[in-house]
């Protein structure tokens, strides 16, 4: 933890006056020799991200793979029209085979299960507030997990989406297990691959989840080993809806009843590394999602973009406002905003009211007001 923090700072330096040229000199055939600044940032991130390779032709290939993610970064730095930050990341030496192969939805999604796209009517004509994030009320969400090399973002958005609720119903912090849902799930693809419906089905066939205390991530799967009835359950899911696809009501659903799974692309969080990310359908089509989060809360960044803090005085400086979503990955502490991201909030951004699905924990007969912290 002691050399995370320098490692950082020296990549950072090194990479903001080296993104630029890289892009020039991979325009060209044959770019002749890397320069050593290249391999100074190279072996920085080797140390950062504890990577090693097995011998000095992959070293030299995950070199000139690195080099292209940089330009890459540098490119989108220049595309975003919000506050986001682009850059080296733990996946800055993967392909973008890779990385889709083991972050992304491998499993076409199919058919979506029958389940109308709704919002109770009681939702419709109640104000949204300017400002939610339900990481702020004690025992709602849960902390951030890594799913390394098992493509389980789906189980966990969905875990993470009952425990949200959970606690929110029940004053009672809970967390359960993914690996339950990987082990047990009802298309048996594990670490292969799925989606949130795919998840809260499962829940819904085993009456339950048990405790990720009993029943720990392991990050892998064996074929016929499910455990869910050996161990306790310790929450259950009613049923499961989808809302519109409409910002305005999702924020209000947020509000009111508490965090919620999407499904985005996820091409530009390669390279994210913190901000507000305001993309264009070109730069992130909204029809391709392969990536399922947790939506947790919304917002206004009153921060300068980027843009205007570098070229005009602080007089005359607008101050735009962009409104965000904030969104909880799986994919460890370290990554992005210490495990959170956020995107535009009002066009679309990357598909996220394709599939805005929730699970119901309580009994729909009486409504309770709840709260959402600031």
């Amino acid at each position: 933890m002691t050399r995370t923090a320098p490692l950082s700072c020296l990549l950072a330096l090194f990479v903001a006056g080296l993104a630029q040229g890289i892009r020039g000199s991979l325009r060209v055939q044959d770019p002749g020799p890397r320069p050593l600044e290249l391999k100074e940032v190279f072996k920085l991130f080797q140390v950062q991200f504890n990577r090693s390779y097995s011998n000095p032709a992959e070293h030299a290939r995950r070199l000139d793979i690195f080099a292209h993610n940089l330009a890459r970064a540098q490119q989108l730095q220049e595309e975003d029209l919000g506050t986001a930050e682009f850059g080296v990341t733990p996946f800055s030496d993967l392909t973008e085979e890779e990385f889709g192969r083991v972050y992304g939805h491998q499993r076409a999604a199919g058919k979506v299960p029958s389940v109308g796209r709704k919002v109770g009517s009681e939702e419709q004509g109640e104000p949204v507030p300017p400002t939610c994030d339900w990481r702020n009320m004690a025992n709602i969400i849960s902390p951030i997990q890594d799913q390394k090399h098992c493509n389980c973002c789906w189980a966990m958005a969905a875990a993470g989406n009952i425990e949200a609720l959970w606690g929110i119903t029940y004053k009672t912090p809970v967390e359960v297990s993914v690996q339950e849902l990987l082990d047990c799930g009802r298309c048996g693809d594990g670490c292969q691959g799925g989606f949130v419906w795919d998840a809260f089905i499962t829940v819904l066939n085993n009456s339950g989840l048990a405790s990720a205390k009993d029943y720990p991530f392991q990050g892998h799967v064996k074929t016929h080993r499910c455990q869910a009835k050996k161990y306790k359950k310790v929450a259950w899911i009613q049923d499961f809806i989808m809302l519109q696809d409409n910002e305005q009501r999702i924020a209000q659903y947020l509000a009111t009843h508490g965090p919620i799974t999407v499904t985005i692309n996820m091409k530009l969080l390669k390279h994210y590394q913190k901000g507000v990310i305001k993309a264009t359908p070109t730069t992130c089509n909204p029809q391709h999602v392969d990536h399922s989060v947790l939506l947790v809360g919304f917002g206004r960044d009153k921060q300068e973009e980027g843009i205007w803090a570098e070229t005009v005085s602080p007089q005359s400086r607008p101050r735009r406002s962009i409104p965000y979503w904030i969104l909880k990955n799986s994919w460890g502490a370290h990554w992005g905003e210490k495990g959170y991201f956020r995107l535009h909030r009002g066009n679309n951004t990357c598909g996220i009211t394709k599939y805005p699905l929730t699970a119901r924990v309580g009994q729909p007969v009486r409504k309770r007001q709840v709260s959402c912290p600031p």
